[in-house]
């Protein structure tokens, strides 16, 4: 009987390079992507006639198609190692910025963003945890943290680039330099700095011993499942709230320069979020950062319901839970279900979460037309009430060893 391959190792590339190879992957990946409409819809508009309502819908449409692929890529990293796979999603983000630059007509604008979506699901942070937990096991953890710290500083450092590509080059221009920064920088790191792994065995093969890569036993389905859960909904309550977050405090009777200074707090609390937990979160099990998520997240939303005076302290406390989320996104799924098939499972847990996150923008927009901005928030902090509560049962789950979980 053949052995299964064994783990990759670390040595196989000096570990802090990795990190910064990817984390700078991960920056110029969200603000090419997930951050670019923010800036650049309206000069669009203006230049094109397209309504935002379609532009805006465009990058739906590439998050839908992030969703759909998720698990094509997890199966493909966990064949092939996050290397290619990462390599490959530079290529489509640059094809699909090429696609921006050349777009004759809304048809091929949102064409190019199915591609940039494509892109996504390849290259954004769940293949990059794919890929760390397949390089280091289930000693990723730091190395997961420290990659959101980089993409932490996504928005911080490409909305002013995207900003003054614009202004000088206008946004065909604009798309056009990113292109070929992904094909300049990005691919290049990929190829050279992040490790090539041994092909594992494909499923099913030959003289391959244990379960099929992926396969939960029984007593672990319950945990995958409230996972599943758990993320969507996170993800749907913050992506509302990063959308419509100016328009929920101008409603709780701020003006809107107050406002935009409000808002401008969540990224420094996501930051400080991701800079606790790589300080002190290694002492404890990471579903606790997953509780603390979700509290923090709930508390917010609460707090900015019932005491609109104490807005920067709910904003801080919103954005924290935020930054704390991406990475139990990729910690607490390794620590349930360990390395083998680790990529094949983020994979599958990304689908739902990214097609919530293409759903919220305009599940927000109906939430405010229909409850208005009260009853929103009153909605975002029932939802965060629940999520947290569909935790609680996760942490037994969580504490008890794999082993016995494993065994039933």
């Amino acid at each position: 009987m053949k052995l299964a391959p064994a783990a990759p190792r670390a040595a196989e590339g000096p570990r802090m390079a990795v990190i910064a190879a990817i984390g700078l992957g991960q920056i110029l990946s969200w603000g090419s992507t997930y951050y670019l409409p923010a800036v650049l819809a309206v000069p669009i508009a203006e230049d094109t006639g397209w309504s935002l309502g379609w532009l805006f819908g465009a990058l739906s449409a590439g998050l839908v198609a992030s969703g759909l692929v998720s698990p094509l890529v997890g199966r493909l990293i966990h064949r092939h190692g996050g290397r290619p796979v990462l390599a490959g999603a530079a290529a489509l983000i640059a094809l699909g910025q090429f696609g921006l630059w050349l777009a004759p007509n809304l048809a091929a604008f949102v064409a190019a963003w199915v591609v940039i979506g494509l892109g996504m699901g390849a290259g954004l942070y769940d293949p990059a945890f794919s890929t760390l937990g397949r390089l280091y096991g289930e000693a990723a953890r730091p190395a997961i943290t420290r990659v959101t710290l980089f993409g932490g500083f996504a928005s911080t450092l490409c909305w002013p680039l995207t900003a003054l590509l614009e202004a000088w080059v206008g946004w065909r221009g604009a798309c056009l330099a990113y292109a070929l920064l992904h094909l300049a920088v990005v691919l290049p790191l990929y190829l050279f700095v992040v490790p090539r792994e041994a092909q594992a065995p494909a499923p099913g093969a030959a003289g391959q011993a244990g379960p099929r890569p992926g396969h939960l036993p029984a007593a672990q389905r319950l945990a995958f499942n409230l996972l599943a859960v758990v993320f969507t909904l996170a993800y749907g309550v913050m992506t509302v709230i990063a959308v419509h977050l100016l328009t929920l405090l101008q409603a709780r009777g701020l003006e809107l320069a107050a406002a935009v200074a409000l808002g401008a707090l969540v990224g420094p609390a996501q930051v400080g979020g991701r800079l606790v937990e790589m300080g002190f979160g290694g002492r404890a099990h990471p579903v606790w950062t997953l509780v603390a998520s979700c509290g923090l997240v709930a508390t917010g939303t609460i707090l900015l319901l019932v005491a609109p005076g104490w807005a920067a302290a709910a904003i801080l406390l919103y954005g924290t839970g935020s930054g704390l989320r991406s990475i139990v996104r990729g910690t607490v799924p390794l620590v349930l279900f360990g390395k083998e098939g680790y990529a094949i499972l983020m994979g599958r847990l990304a689908v739902p979460t990214l097609l919530a996150t293409a759903a919220a923008p305009m599940l927000g927009v109906w939430a405010l037309e229909i409850l208005g901005p009260e009853g929103t928030l009153v909605a975002l902090a029932v939802a965060g009430v629940v999520n947290l509560a569909l935790v609680a049962p996760l942490v037994p789950l969580a504490l008890r060893p794999r082993g016995r979980a494993a065994a039933g």
